[in-house]
């Protein structure tokens, strides 16, 4: 049974602190590419900031001057994330993303530390490998006949 475990990025996770602010957000999805910021305290996960929340916060700004009116993490995430652990079956974390429409889940510790995170990116890496794997199979099984 594939786990959650196995195919989460767990190494050079990008995370921000409740106290950053979203400059630096915004600078870090564009420098790593990437739509989701694990918001941390002590390594333990409290919160989400999302490509989309940063939009948000910035239209509800109406143009403001951000250094004027700094936002921090704190302001802009979601609090209530829902969190998935390594253990868990790849299958059941699908259905969870796909029945909420979530575009990645953070994957925690029984103590609530970050481990790693989930995201849609991950599980198109991994259609993309049993593709892959289905082809290689079909082409021996035309070769063997």
């Amino acid at each position: 049974m594939q786990t959650v475990g196995e195919l989460m990025t767990h190494s050079n996770l990008v995370t921000l602190t409740e106290t950053q602010n979203l400059a630096l957000a915004e600078e870090l999805l564009r420098l790593h590419r990437i739509r989701h910021l694990p918001v941390v305290r002590n390594g333990k996960l409290v919160g989400l900031i999302t490509h989309r929340d940063l939009l948000r916060a910035a239209a509800q700004r109406g143009g403001a001057d951000p250094a004027k009116q700094p936002l921090w993490a704190s302001d802009v995430m979601v609090r209530d994330v829902k969190t998935v652990r390594s253990d868990t079956p790849t299958r059941d974390a699908v259905k969870l993303m796909l029945d909420n429409k979530y575009g990645c889940l953070p994957v925690v510790g029984a103590d609530g530390e970050l481990v790693g995170i989930l995201t849609e990116a991950d599980m198109v890496r991994y259609a993309q490998h049993l593709i892959e794997d289905m082809d290689r199979r079909s082409l021996a099984a035309e070769y063997e006949a």
